[in-house]
């Protein structure tokens, strides 16, 4: 089990394939992740990792968090985030974390906080249908109604569905796929939405329910800051990665296109044929009836 990442989320964009499909994706940044800490079996009864990443003014930070960034000679981190790892993952302090941690056309899991809404109503927040906006109701069209019961129980259950504070909560989207990866910038290109704000923190990690990548590195994908980066083996600007295009599905062909609708009008005139058969058959029946029920009444006659 490898190690996590903290990143920052910038923003929404698109990439384009050489087909010219277009992919949205959402943009998050690696600000100076390195390793401040780590956890051992032996000391702590667990093995993890304790990342930090962006800057903090050491003003702003608390004494005994200077003490400990001081200890491992590390500078103040604005977040600082621990990822359980196995023992054969453990990272050592100080070391820098790269955005080729990630590789294209893998599936990670990234959770955050979501956007808050502020105070919201019922229509908005549980997609109530509200009142009537005709007669009878006077400017409550918006309201949820009724809330509890008679005397008995006498009160409104938990988890009512009512108004209240919206947005603001811990969630996680779960097999997004990483479409590209740029370690000059520290940026991950995900495909698709993440929860939180422009500017939000995140935690990203791979996914819980699938095997690890085998292009993956482990037990982490760390920068060194001797070897330099070769930018010609980089995709070209504003293009998704190749491991991370999907070929799309084969069209029907024109025969097969023509087949299906011949078999579609065939079984829309069975239908129809089976309909008018049905309606011959009524009135024959109910002239049969009014014949026997005639026949009766002539009987008891």
């Amino acid at each position: 089990m490898r190690t996590g990442v903290i990143a920052k989320k910038v923003g929404m964009t698109r990439l384009f394939q050489a087909d010219g499909r277009h992919v949205p994706v959402t943009v998050l940044q690696l600000e100076e992740l390195q390793v401040v800490g780590r956890r051992e079996m032996d000391r702590d009864g667990y093995t993890a990792v304790q990342l930090g990443a962006g800057k903090a003014k050491s003003k702003n930070v608390a004494k005994p968090q200077r003490t400990a960034f001081g200890k491992v000679e590390v500078e103040p981190k604005a977040r600082v985030a621990e990822f359980r790892v196995a023992e054969d993952a453990l990272l050592d302090v100080g070391a820098l974390i790269s955005a080729d941690h990630f590789v294209p056309g893998q599936l990670v899991d990234v959770a955050g906080v979501t956007q808050g809404k502020g105070f919201a109503g019922a229509m908005k927040r549980w997609n109530f249908g509200g009142l009537r906006a005709t007669h009878g109701v006077s400017v409550s069209h918006r309201s949820h109604g009724s809330t509890g019961n008679r005397q008995d129980p006498g009160r409104v259950f938990k988890n009512k569905k009512m108004a209240g504070h919206m947005g603001a909560r811990n969630r996680t989207q779960q097999n997004l796929e990483i479409v590209r990866t740029d370690p000059i910038r520290g940026l991950l290109f995900v495909k698709g939405s993440v929860p939180g704000h422009k500017g939000a923190w995140l935690s990203v990690t791979d996914a819980i329910k699938l095997p690890r990548h085998e292009s993956a590195p482990y037990p982490a994908g760390l920068i060194d800051t001797k070897a330099k980066i070769d930018e010609s083996e980089l995709p070209v600007a504003g293009l998704v990665d190749d491991a991370a295009v999907h070929e799309i599905p084969a069209l029907p062909s024109d025969e097969e296109v023509a087949a299906i609708a011949a078999e579609q009008e065939a079984g829309a005139a069975a239908e129809a044929e089976a309909e008018a058969a049905a309606e011959n058959e009524a009135p024959a029946e109910e002239s049969k009836s009014d014949a026997k029920g005639s026949a009766d009444e002539s009987k008891e006659s």
